[in-house]
């Protein structure tokens, strides 16, 4: 299944799996009960008979994987089958594309969301500049990144504190995610005392408090140097046969 959907905006739903189908060579007394059931399995069956053109992104989305399906194949390749979806239909897509994977359907899924990465597969491939430079399970990638401790922290009221917390001591880094600060340290039971008497220097209150375990986007920036931000907008710039320099 390729990025962009390729389904037919003048025919019908049902027409495009069945199109799909003899295509695929699937016998013809086989077709009508196939794409009955897919349209069923992706919520599509009600809309069979309308034309594609009047189909939102995320059902035009859903009818490509269905086509893709339509032939019961063992493995699928999909390429980036939530960019640019709604948060609703990704998540149908994501559960569809569990229940494929729990029936035995291998699927391979390029995509520059790490959270789904995370949610849906059982290996990845971390690509860098056309090159695979690390393949392992998400968990195994993640232990990679286990160098530095993580505290993250609120505090009350809100303040712009990101300076100072950088100055304190066994902090080697602090980034910034909505109203909490993220504090990278080589101990958090040294950093966290250290924390509590910092508040009480600053008239501030400890709204909550945590420890974290690196993230697949952490690991994903430890191995390439990259933000996943980055390797988006460097994608977008190959497509229009540019550089970033």
């Amino acid at each position: 299944m390729p990025e962009v959907s390729n389904v037919y905006d003048e025919m019908s739903a049902w027409d495009n799996l069945v199109f799909a189908a003899e295509l695929y060579g699937v016998p013809r007394s086989e077709r009508g009960e196939r794409a009955a059931e897919l349209l069923k399995l992706f919520g599509l069956y009600e809309r069979r008979e309308d034309k594609v053109g009047n189909f939102s992104k995320g059902m035009k989305r859903r009818l490509t994987i269905a086509a893709a399906l339509i032939h019961k194949p063992r493995i699928v390749f999909l390429d980036e089958p939530t960019t640019g979806l709604d948060v609703q239909s990704s998540r149908v897509i994501r559960a569809l594309l569990k229940k494929l994977n729990e029936s035995g359907v291998t699927i391979f899924l390029t995509t520059h969301y790490i959270e789904e990465a995370d949610q849906l597969c059982q290996r990845i491939a971390i690509i860098n500049q056309g090159k695979i430079v690390a393949l392992d399970s998400p968990e195994k990638l993640k232990a990679k990144a286990e160098e530095q401790h993580v505290v993250e922290v609120s505090f009350s009221p809100s303040k712009d504190v990101e300076h100072q917390l950088k100055d304190l001591k066994y902090v080697s880094g602090v980034s910034r995610v909505g109203d909490k600060f993220r504090l990278y340290v080589e101990d958090a039971s040294e950093a966290i005392p250290m924390l509590i008497d910092f508040c009480r220097r600053n008239n501030l209150k400890i709204v909550s408090i945590n420890t974290l375990k690196p993230s697949l986007e952490d690991a994903f920036v430890k191995i390439t140097g990259l933000s996943p931000e980055v390797m988006a907008i460097e994608k977008e710039h190959a497509k229009k046969g540019e550089s970033l320099g």
